[in-house]
């Protein structure tokens, strides 16, 4: 209990950061210096999640788990440090908590709470035969419904909605809901997949993904500067294409694929990514007003999380169904009246005799034994499933790209 509600503590604090963060770099920075705000922005967007899982994997295994806590002290003490130091600091005014947009915000928790609660819970309780989801889509359809329309219809809302009818920030959206699906959502399925069929443990699991996380190390610096001798929308759509391509050479894995076969994908995943985040912002951001830079890397940030709410639930419940699908066409021709099957059994169970077994345990236990395979090789099928579905999601969202204004490489919210 106590460790639920210090996390939903840390969501509440800590879901400010990234929003706030953008803020700044749309509002202080100078045009000429707001692509390289945003690389140093998108740096922790992109490879954070892929270097948390290899820390945390190796203060798992050289430690305890509880150590995983702990990652976030020196990086916290580093932010104050420097917010103390580079950001300058206004007097509060808290007569503005009177013009706060408070039904708004109350209906914006309760409702994207809600559906977020629904989305991550709703496959392990068989979505809507459970009353708990069912209650809470409820909450979720009337308090989201009526988030849109305070915003939409309020003076000075909490969340600007109207900035999805820009043409720019509205098409950058969508790629950005899909950038969500991609990033959360390969995050979830492949750590399954090498824990569920590799029996990875938290260390070599992150092993896997440092290699999606370094290189950008190396490439997000040069950012700005290729921004500014190529058109930022072929730098986006590069960057998606290269991205559903890391995935799409993840859905032909088998059952020996680990390390060796991952890191290629991982590499070409590193090489995409952050041509997607900082370009994106850039052109989402574009035009905008700086009193328009709260609600719009709000807005934007929250698409993003939105996106990938929605690919791990989809995945959640894609994986249990194709599971469920591949194993029953695979348990129709694993028959046990096939010539294949029985002399296969009789391997096995040769096997397990000689192993010290009599005869009737060793039949069960062949047949346990390719009961197993079925079932293993009927997941894999079902993760590649689940990768294609990440890559054809990436590669819709780039129909949005055809359609962006082309934009100078300032992007920003002071840019006019």
């Amino acid at each position: 209990m106590s460790m639920i509600v210090f996390r939903a503590a840390q969501g509440f604090t800590g879901g400010v950061l990234i929003p706030i963060a953008m803020t700044v770099v749309l509002t202080t920075l100078p045009p000429s210096k707001q692509s390289v705000g945003l690389a140093a922005f998108g740096l922790t967007a992109v490879f954070a999640p892929s270097i948390g899982p290899t820390l945390g994997g190796w203060l798992t295994e050289n430690f305890s788990w509880e150590y995983s806590f702990y990652l976030n002290i020196v990086p916290g003490l580093l932010m104050l440090a420097g917010v103390w130091y580079g950001i300058r600091q206004d007097r509060p005014q808290f007569n503005l908590l009177k013009q706060g947009d408070w039904w708004g915000i109350i209906s914006m928790a309760l409702g994207l709470g809600s559906l977020q609660i629904v989305l991550e819970e709703g496959s392990r309780k068989d979505w809507f035969s459970s009353a708990l989801i069912v209650r809470l889509s409820i909450i979720a359809a009337i308090f989201v419904a009526l988030f849109f329309w305070i915003e939409l219809t309020r003076r000075q809302p909490f969340i600007n909605l109207r900035l999805l009818k820009k043409r720019n920030f509205g098409l950058a959206s969508i790629v950005n809901v899909a950038l969500g699906i991609g990033l959360y959502g390969s995050i979830y399925i492949l750590p399954l997949y090498l824990a569920q069929i590799q029996q990875y443990n938290p260390l070599q699991i992150g092993e896997v993904l440092i290699w999606a996380g370094i290189p950008q190390l190396f490439i997000i610096p040069f950012i700005p500067k290729i921004m500014q001798k190529i058109d930022v929308r072929l730098m986006v759509a590069v960057g998606v294409a290269l991205f559903s391509i890391s995935v799409f050479m993840n859905s032909n894995m088998t059952a020996q694929t680990g390390l060796d076969q991952l890191r290629w994908s991982q590499l070409v995943r590193a090489m995409g990514q952050p041509l997607i985040m900082v370009p994106l912002s850039s052109i989402a951001t574009a035009g905008l007003s700086p009193q328009e830079a709260g609600s719009a890397s709000g807005l934007f940030n929250m698409m993003r999380n939105l996106g990938g709410s929605i690919g791990i639930a989809s995945l959640a419940t894609l994986l249990t169904n194709r599971e469920q699908f591949h194993s029953n066409r695979l348990g129709e021709a694993v028959s046990l009246y096939s010539q294949a099957t029985q002399e296969r059994i009789n391997q096995l169970t040769q096997y397990f005799v000689s192993r010290g077994a009599d005869l009737s345990t060793a039949q069960d236990q062949a047949i346990k034994a390719i009961d197993n395979i079925v079932r293993r090789e009927a997941f894999v099928m079902a993760f590649n499933d689940c990768f294609y579905f990440i890559a054809i999601s990436l590669l819709l969202s780039g129909i949005a790209i055809i359609f962006f204004k082309k934009i100078k490489p300032t992007g920003g919210a002071a840019a006019h």
